[in-house]
């Protein structure tokens, strides 16, 4: 059977009525994040969370990402697009409180994560153990495969995680940041990090302090080309816990989605061993 539509292109003839509801049928579009809450200690936090069609029927992977200080969820989701980068795996972005910053804002004022366990109650802590508890509640979570990453405050947030919350994860991704007092916690565990030697807010000294003092944690070797990507050195570890650095020259911004492209190809080659 032929049918014939006019449009305002002429006609067009569609055979069968497959070709009919494929006519007639909007064009299929993305999942996209939504808004949800929390309770928390009887506070409501909230965040925007992507989850992939299959999550209920497939171990899915799952990637925390956090906004840096005076930021939030949607900025988050703005500059990472894990959801993009990685759609087949659930990612979170978590909306923080007001926050004292360490470098900026010490009234707080601005929105943020705890510094250091036990800051502000560990409520930061307490917020993720709550939102990660909902998902695996809700969806067939991999759990070699949680992931963590984040901007400036988030990812120095990323290495209190790391610090207090490691056997979680399988790898974590922190960006222009450092492991402050968390650092000294720190157990053997791959790491894509991302920094700017020009870095005005966090010096890359003290982001290169970090990574160094990961890399001997992880056994992690001499730097060499990784990926093809001219940003990019790998410091392989004989047990697996490698450490690739990722340098741009953007100072204190986010390096934006070749970076996040990078690193999601970082977090699939290294689930929980």
């Amino acid at each position: 059977m032929i049918l014939t539509f006019q449009t305002s292109h002429g006609p067009v003839r569609l055979l069968g009525l497959a070709a009919v509801l494929a006519f007639l049928s909007p064009p299929a579009t993305a999942q996209q994040p939504e808004r949800r809450t929390w309770k928390v200690k009887e506070v409501e936090r909230h965040g925007l969370v992507y989850v992939p069609a299959k999550a209920k029927e497939s171990p899915t992977p799952v990637v925390f990402v956090f906004h840096g200080h005076g930021g939030s969820s949607q900025n988050a989701l703005n500059s990472f697009a894990m959801n993009k980068a990685w759609p087949e795996a659930i990612s979170v972005y978590l909306q923080g409180l007001n926050t004292p910053g360490k470098l900026t804002d010490p009234e707080g004022k601005k929105t943020g994560w705890q510094g250091g366990a036990g800051d502000q109650g560990d409520r930061d802590l307490k917020f993720f153990d709550v939102v990660l508890g909902s998902l695996k509640k809700d969806y067939r979570i991999d759990e070699k495969r949680i992931y963590s990453t984040g901007h400036s405050n988030g990812g120095g947030f990323t290495y209190l995680l790391w610090a207090e919350r490691g056997d979680v994860f399988a790898a974590m991704g922190p960006s222009a940041a450092a492991g402050g007092r968390a650092a000294a916690k720190l157990r053997p565990k791959p790491m894509f990090h991302i920094a700017s030697e020009n870095d005005p807010l966090v010096k890359y000294e003290w982001q290169q302090a970090t990574i160094q003092k990961v890399c001997k944690l992880n056994a992690a070797g001499d730097p060499k080309p990784w990926n093809n990507d001219k940003h990019c050195s790998l410091h392989p570890s004989r047990d697996g816990n490698d450490v690739v650095v990722y340098l741009h020259d953007g100072g204190h911004k986010f390096a934006g989605k070749d970076a996040v492209a990078a690193m999601v190809r970082f977090f699939k080659e290294h689930p929980k061993k």
